[in-house]
């Protein structure tokens, strides 16, 4: 392993000691940290090694997750807990693999990864890279709001598709609450004939 990874966790508890006495230099430690840890992970991931980003870490990079139209460049983890959504999106268990040509689902919080969903339009391009490093290109094809008991976003019957998400209303001062927001995406080169019509 890199020098990097041998002394993360070391340059972790330097920067957040560091910052922690300043109004949210706690956070901003914590997150700027934590992303050099998840790409230097991901740069070492490969389809049969999952490398955990630093070692107390429960869970891993599977994937990167990219839109030049709206500046993004996230690293994907494995599983949705919130101690995973922490630090990026997170892949839904039980739905295909990232960089497979099945249904993938993503899932992240509303107010900081995945806050530019609420800028998403019909036919932008997100880019998802798999861990042989294969880019796929989707287009989004709806935007749907549902109740979070809804779990139609899951179906595992939908092809060559990709689903984004998050909590709903982008701007409630709540945290969490009932609402879902979902960008559903079809790759591209189809004809998104697998989405459900229930979503245009």
């Amino acid at each position: 392993m890199g020098q990097l990874r041998r002394h993360g966790p070391w340059i972790l508890c330097l920067l957040v000691s560091i910052c922690a006495a300043s109004s949210g230099g706690y956070i901003w430690a914590k997150a700027l940290t934590a992303q050099v840890l998840l790409r230097t992970a991901w740069s070492e991931t490969d389809d049969h090694t999952d490398i955990k980003p630093w070692p107390w870490a429960d869970t891993h990079p599977v994937g990167r997750l990219l839109s030049d139209d709206h500046d993004v460049d996230l690293i994907v983890l494995n599983g949705v807990s919130g101690h995973t959504m922490a630090f990026g999106p997170g892949h839904q268990p039980n739905t295909a693999r990232v960089g497979s040509d099945g249904h993938v689902v993503l899932a992240a919080h509303r107010d900081t990864h995945f806050r530019f969903l609420k800028d998403v339009a019909i036919g932008d391009e997100i880019v998802l890279e798999g861990r042989n490093r294969a880019l796929i290109r989707y287009a989004v094809q709806a935007l749907k709001v549902v109740d979070q008991s809804e779990t139609e976003h899951l179906d595992q019957n939908l092809s060559n598709t990709l689903t984004l998400v998050t909590c709903y209303p982008f701007d409630s001062p709540v945290t969490g609450g009932p609402g879902r927001y979902l960008v559903q995406l079809t790759r591209a080169g189809h004809d998104g004939s697998s989405a459900d019509d229930g979503w245009r």
